[in-house]
């Protein structure tokens, strides 16, 4: 293992680490550097975690796993016998029925307050698949699933559609691990009915078996990316699958055929470092310094990933706080807003979305396809760059009034200084401390805008 990675196999309560950027390894392709830089621009997308599991209100997947019981099935209150649960938790997708599903809502929401990407659940751990694949009947289209006779069953052709018509790509999230398929769950086998989030075989001892897993991952794989239209990234999640894990799906094969029609094709293959991990992921974290290779924050809008009843969602200015710390440290946002089962967005969570995108629409110029610039992110102030212009981001705290005086921690000379909105030169005096700013006493409206931005130039 690179030295520089971190390790592959650390998943902490489902929650996964993230690589070290010193073991980023750089593409020579011009196309793929060219995305990189494209990737780099967009700063939010929207993430959704979507599946049967969501009638429950738990955890997605990880209460399957009998090795992460203890924190997974916290919520599990309505039955002790682990097994009984197992059942009924595969069996959801006989009840799966969302009626109210709303791709093209779900786009013009996402559009109108300022995501540029969709990141969408193909398939998690649990195997079930949102999209009508040929390698399996648990899936959206099967027919014990209620929803297969809906015009619009083939979820992830719906969703794909209606965010691509508003201009919005995808990239497409997918678990390298199925926990629902024999040949990578096998029962029989040396774990029994005791599971943990790798196969229940050794592979180098059962190569056959799990020779069958690699020819199934990679047919539901190139199903994702020759049918379902131009995929942007391929988000993979699951890094324990990995050949340093002895759990080795040659992850290569697939991706490299797969540019020979899309060739800018990304790889986020999460954890796992080297060439086809060209996006580093962590997980509802934020790094504490500045990274310098193109990385993408997943943090969820609510308290998990997946849709909880009587959720409590992150306030506008919360939301606003956390974009601003990830673009000043050089990152995207992928946002997570679970759906209902039902499959509508929750009040709560379109409220807080309404409130992100009011926002950004004044000042969305210090945000898209901006760069990090030194210092970064530090003492309440936020700092970006774009085409020469640098960008300070003031965060506000709630509880305290607009400061009418206050030092930017900036420290290459500028010649002007104004306000983004409403549009207004100030006067400043630079020191050795900074830049020294007044605002006029009668700018209340600033009092409202959970942080606002100077352009100095």
């Amino acid at each position: 293992m690179n030295k520089n990675h971190e390790s592959i196999d650390e998943v902490e309560e489902g929650v996964h680490s993230y690589s070290n950027e010193k073991g980023w390894v750089k593409p020579k392709e011009k196309a793929l550097l060219d995305q990189l830089e494209w990737f780099k621009d967009q700063k939010l997308g929207i993430m959704m975690h979507w599946g049967p599991y969501s009638q429950l209100g738990v955890v997605e997947s990880w209460a399957l796993s009998d090795e992460d019981a203890e924190w997974s099935r916290d919520e599990i209150d309505w039955v002790s016998d682990s097994e009984v649960f197992k059942q009924q938790y595969v069996g959801l997708n006989k009840t799966f029925n969302p009626v109210r599903f709303e791709p093209d809502k779900w786009a013009d929401v996402a559009s109108e307050n300022g995501f540029k990407y969709l990141v969408f659940t193909t398939k998690h751990h649990d195997g079930f698949a949102m999209w009508d694949t040929k390698t399996t009947e648990y899936k959206i289209t099967g027919r014990e699933c209620p929803f297969h006779t809906h015009p619009k069953a083939d979820i992830c052709k719906e969703l794909f559609d209606a965010f691509r018509a508003k201009g919005l790509p995808i990239s497409a999230y997918f678990s390298k691990a199925d926990w629902n398929v024999p040949t990578y769950w096998a029962k029989d086998m040396q774990r029994g009915t005791h599971m943990w989030r790798g196969p229940s075989y050794n592979p180098l001892e059962q190569r056959e078996l799990w020779e069958n897993f690699v020819q199934f991952t990679h047919e539901q794989m190139n199903e994702l990316l020759t049918r379902y239209g131009r995929i942007e990234v391929l988000w993979l999640d699951a890094g324990w699958v990995s050949a340093d894990n002895n759990q080795d799906i040659r992850l290569g094969e697939v991706v490299e055929r797969a540019r020979e029609t899309q060739p800018w094709l990304l790889a986020a293959d999460r954890t796992v470092g080297g060439t086809y991990e060209n996006i580093i992921t962590p997980e509802q974290t934020v790094p504490s310094d500045v990274m310098h290779v193109p990385w993408e924050a997943c943090i969820t809008m609510g308290s998990a990933f997946s849709f909880r009843y009587e959720d409590t969602y992150k306030s506008g200015r919360e939301l606003v706080h956390l974009l601003l710390e990830v673009v000043a440290k050089g990152g995207n946002l992928a946002l997570n807003v679970a759906p209902q089962p039902d499959g509508r967005l929750p009040r709560g969570a379109l409220s807080s979305m309404n409130e992100l995108g009011s926002w950004l629409s004044t000042y969305g110029e210090g945000i898209y396809g901006t760069r990090p610039v030194a210092p970064y992110f530090q003492d309440g102030f936020a700092f970006t760059q774009k085409e020469g212009v640098i960008y300070a981001f003031h965060l506000q705290d709630e509880k305290v009034p607009t400061p009418v005086a206050f030092i930017l921690p900036y420290f290459n000379e500028v010649q002007h200084v104004e306000l983004v909105y409403p549009n207004l030169s100030l006067s400043f005096k630079q020191t050795s401390e900074g830049i020294h700013l007044n605002l006029p006493s009668d700018i209340k409206e600033l009092d409202k805008s959970y942080a606002y931005a100077f352009k100095l130039t």
